[in-house]
Parts: C-alpha cells; structure tokens; sequence
C-alpha cells in the first residue's frame, strides 16, 4: 500500500540543485550537490640574481603541474632580484601570507629560501602556516655557510630563539651536483633543525632539472 513520505534536504546557498519527477505511484528526485572545497595555498619564492625570475618560473610551473588544480600556486615576482634586499622580500612574503585565508604552503628556491625561513623564524604570521620547504638554499654564517658581503642580514636567529612553531613540517632539498649552493649546506641546515627532512637529489644541479617531483609528493603528503 503506497504511504506518504515527506524528505527535507537543505543546501547552502549554490551548493545545488534538484528536480521531483512523478508517475503513478513512483516519486523520483535527483540531488545535483556540488562539491566545495577551498583550495590549498602554495607561496613559491624564488631566487636572487639576474634573470632568476625567468629561471625559477619553470620550477614554480613544475610544481603547479604536479600539484594540480586543487592547490594554488602563486608566484610573485620580488622586488630587485639582483639585488635583493632582506626587509624588501620580507615585506612581499608577509602581505603574501597576509592577504591568502587558510594555511599555506612556502616554498623557497635558492635565496627566496632562505629570505623565507629567517623571516618565518622572526615573525608570527596572521595564517596558519601548512609546511615549510627549502630548495638549494644557502646556509649564511657559521662555520661552513656563506659569508659574503652584507651576509649578516640572512642569518637566522637560534632555534629557540625562534617564532615558528615546532609544529610546521620542514623539508630540506639539495641536488649533490649544485654548481651554485655546496651541497655540504644540507647537512648544516640538518643540523640546525634535527627534526627537519632531508633530501638529496641525485644529479639535477641548483634549478633541478625543472623537476620538482619530491616536493611536490611531500606537500601531497602534508
């Protein structure tokens, strides 16, 4: 015996849609419901000097690639790059992070890395930070890292010292034939973060064959 049943479905506003076709005694309704979903931040910084721009652009494409549309990759293009200035890209890193809802990911290229963790380790960002990852960049000071001139505005502060939390994931990258950054600063980036992950790559020099494969699994994996 046929009965009476009354089913309610609400839906946020746009969320979707749905039609009620009768015959006889047979009621079909079909719910279209899109899926939302914000999508991930990724900030990409790249490296210092002439033309790294350009250079880094096919690193930064690599990792949209890999990523795929449910991330946002943004790369912006810093101020002075053959010259850079610490307090300049810091700036541009910080109304980056500022203007994006939700964590996001940062990831540095060369000098854009190392630009990025001293700021991260001496400021307390508005959002959420997602993960933190260095691609060949140079250690600056110490025994072993770099000491050129004005070197002393990229030295990061002391692990304790530091404002990021311990709770953001750090990974490090390094190809052992990098022609530009030594690859022995992996290993002192590795010991100043002990809990850090540590990659080698095998034989893709300082741009890493345009291929950011690991990366990319990594903040997969997050």
């Amino acid at each position: 015996m046929p009965g009476l049943c009354r089913l309610i479905i609400k839906l946020p506003q746009g969320a979707g849609q749905g039609t009620v076709d009768q015959s006889g005694d047979l009621v079909t309704v079909t719910i279209t419901v899109k899926i939302l979903a914000m999508s991930k931040h990724v900030l990409f910084i790249q490296g210092a000097g002439e033309g790294a721009y350009k250079a880094d652009k096919k690193l930064a494409e690599s990792l949209r690639s890999l990523l795929g549309s449910f991330y946002e990759v943004r790369y912006p293009v810093m101020q002075n790059e053959q010259d850079a200035s610490y307090e300049v890209w810091a700036g541009q890193i910080k109304e980056e992070l500022t203007k994006r809802k939700g964590p996001a990911v940062v990831v540095g290229h060369s000098v854009g890395g190392s630009v990025a963790i001293k700021f991260l380790m001496e400021n307390v960002v508005e959002n959420a930070l997602a993960g933190l990852f260095l691609i060949a960049t140079p250690f600056w000071g110490g025994d072993g890292g770099w000491t050129y001139d004005g070197y002393e505005e990229l030295i990061i502060p002391k692990v304790a010292d530091s404002k990021l939390s311990d709770d953001v994931p750090l990974f490090l990258y390094h190809s052992n034939d990098d022609e530009v950054v030594p690859f022995a600063h992996l290993a002192l980036y590795a010991r100043r973060f002990p809990a850090a992950k540590a990659r080698e790559i095998n034989g893709r020099g300082h741009q890493m064959n345009n291929d950011l494969r690991e990366v990319a699994d990594d903040i997969k994996r997050l």
